[in-house]
């Protein structure tokens, strides 16, 4: 059955969901809206989006099966006081809220069916990585809905919500952090002498290729593909000991703790 799904808060992230959805190969079986309370805002995002974005939240909820909350999590609160008079049984929430709880999403809009989601931009070319929990009004058909959903716009593995902090800190902040590690390294072959966009294709092609092996690795563990590489008293061995000299694993642990630390602290 067709849906309707309404996305309060068409920011970078609903952006990349919307456009996922849009280009993905279920996308003619939703119709999809959105809500920007500013007027300016509304009209951007209704160009940029080519989708209707009402200016009133719960006109959009009012029209909607599902509804992702897909605001800053500060604004969450509010948004959910403002709408839950029109939530009736029969819809479905979707918070994409970093750091908000289902339990605390139902202790403003009471026993509804709330499906909490930690996406990532790279949805927006088809590559997105989502973590999908429960609240505990939610079905398991209502699970198995979000996940087919998002399954057009890349991956999705369930969680406990317990997890999910985890989730955004290595999927849902992840993008930026290999990004940094992109640049890094083209900025280092570019400080060598070599071009800066030849260096960045290198560095882009290399990142894109070895995700692709580790994910069509079968049996073989991701330490036996660095082993593969990594020849002993070769270059490669001398840049991986290097990586361990320097402590790159701890470097790793510290930053994916913090961000998962401050996604929890974002809903408090």
């Amino acid at each position: 059955m067709n849906k309707k799904i309404g996305f309060i808060g068409c920011g970078k992230m609903a952006s990349a969901i919307i456009k996922g959805i849009k280009a993905s190969s279920c996308g003619e079986k939703f119709e999809i809206k959105g809500a920007e309370v500013n007027c300016e805002i509304a009209e951007l995002a209704q160009n940029k989006l080519g989708i209707s974005v009402l200016t009133d939240n719960r006109m959009l909820v009012i029209d909607s099966d599902v509804i992702f909350i897909a605001t800053k999590p500060n604004y969450v609160a509010q948004v959910l006081e403002e709408i839950k008079d029109e939530l009736t049984d029969d819809k479905l929430i979707v918070s994409i809220a970093a750091g908000v709880s289902t339990e605390k999403i139902q202790n403003i809009i009471g026993q509804r069916r709330v499906i909490r989601v930690m996406p990532n931009t790279p949805a927006l070319v088809q590559e997105g990585m989502s973590g999908v929990c429960k609240g505990e009004f939610a079905t398991e058909e209502d699970a198995q809905f979000v996940i087919n959903l998002l399954s057009g716009i890349g991956k999705v593995i369930e969680v406990e919500e317990s997890q999910i902090d985890i989730v955004t800190a290595i999927s849902g902040s992840g993008p930026a952090f290999f990004y940094q590690v992109i640049e890094d390294m083209a900025r280092a072959g570019e400080k060598l002498g070599l071009d800066y966009e030849k260096s960045l294709l290198l560095a882009t092609q290399t990142a894109a290729g070895s995700a692709k092996m580790v994910m069509n690795r079968g049996e073989l563990t991701v330490q036996t593909l660095i082993d593969n590489v990594a020849t002993k008293g070769g270059c490669t061995f001398v840049g991986i000991q290097t990586m361990k000299e320097e402590n790159s694993a701890k470097l790793f642990s510290d930053v994916i703790e913090k961000t998962a630390r401050k996604a929890n602290e974002l809903g408090k």
